[in-house]
């Protein structure tokens, strides 16, 4: 059983960051607490996840009614760097990123703290060649090009890649790149393999025309995914944070039982559908990963770890202190 005993501590690109600040200063920093409604600012989920369910069939807004708020959907979701400098900058309230792309935010002064964690993706990450690749081992990666998105899960899962077979990681030049940006690099060939996360190796896999050289779970990967809030909402409205919360986890428990269910919410055509290949893989991934679920002792320990990575790689310039930045949301009311 997961349990929480720490106490609470005192928790991309230019086109992103303008969607996701479409919106000004919340009203839940302003006047006294009080019975009136609170409204929370999320980016827009898209087609698939708990949050774009709960957005369509108006289950979220059930749930928030209760503790007297409501969701404004701004921008869209995305890399979490920028969504990081949104909420630093007070223009956004909730966003989810991964502890690799987290650690880097948190190095930059910030104004938010992670409020959950779901287990590594082991499956739905890894570093992505292309089918009849010359490349069969990550030895072969020396001397070859990686597309990676600078101090995120890419860069990090390449240099643990790196790290667990011995490969100096001066003999394989990383390419940075956007990851919205680097499926049709990858595809021309210009780089000889992708480090990836499922939001886009899923597509990939899809086609059928590429494949895993080695996934999260064979290189010890501890990328968690979190779920962060605007600290000064969180110390304002700690009720709606744990709200939120409680329906994550609840939707995040019954799409790994279902993820066929979470797909497609809005529309099964077009660039934003998952279809044949891509929507088995993505319900395979998903019915192999973890919930939401609250940040314990034992997951802090594994923040720590990859904050050590990150400080020993350069990746930053000093060890960042998680610790500091998370909060215990059961010990929320």
């Amino acid at each position: 059983m997961r349990t929480s005993r720490f106490l609470p501590a005192a928790l991309a690109t230019v086109t992103a960051l303008a969607a996701l600040t479409a919106c000004g200063t919340s009203q839940a920093d302003t006047g006294p607490a009080s019975t009136a409604t609170v409204t929370v600012r999320i980016p827009d989920p898209g087609n698939s996840g708990v949050l774009a369910v709960g957005k369509k069939d108006g289950s979220l807004a059930k749930a928030l009614a209760k503790v007297h708020a409501k969701v404004a959907w701004t921008g869209s979701a995305g890399p979490f760097a920028p969504a990081a400098q949104a909420l630093t900058a007070g223009q956004l309230d909730i966003a989810t990123g991964s502890i690799t792309s987290g650690i880097t935010s948190l190095a930059q002064n910030p104004g938010f703290k992670f409020f959950t964690a779901t287990a590594p993706d082991g499956a739905g990450e890894g570093i992505l060649v292309k089918n009849g690749s010359s490349i069969a081992s990550v030895k072969d990666l020396i001397g070859k090009k990686v597309a990676v998105n600078q101090g995120g899960t890419g860069e990090y899962l390449l240099l643990k890649a790196l790290e667990k077979a011995d490969v100096p990681e001066d003999k394989v030049e990383r390419v940075y790149l956007r990851p919205d940006q680097t499926a049709a690099v990858f595809n021309s060939g210009k780089v000889d393999a992708w480090a990836v996360w499922a939001t886009y190796s899923v597509a990939e896999l899809g086609t059928g025309k590429a494949h895993f050289l080695t996934d999260g779970a064979a290189i010890g990967s501890d990328n968690y995914s979190l779920n962060a809030v605007r600290t000064a909402f969180a110390d304002k409205h700690p009720e709606v944070v744990k709200a939120l919360y409680a329906y994550l986890h609840e939707g995040s428990v019954k799409e790994k039982q279902d993820p066929a269910a979470y797909l497609n919410v809005n529309t099964g055509a077009g660039p934003q559908a998952l279809t044949g290949e891509a929507k088995r893989v993505q319900s395979e991934f998903t019915a192999k990963g973890g919930t939401v679920e609250p940040i314990t002792d034992a997951d802090i320990r594994r923040f720590e770890a990859v904050a050590r990575f990150y400080a020993e790689h350069e990746v930053t310039r000093t060890e960042v202190d998680v610790a500091a930045h998370l909060i215990d949301v059961t010990e929320l009311s």
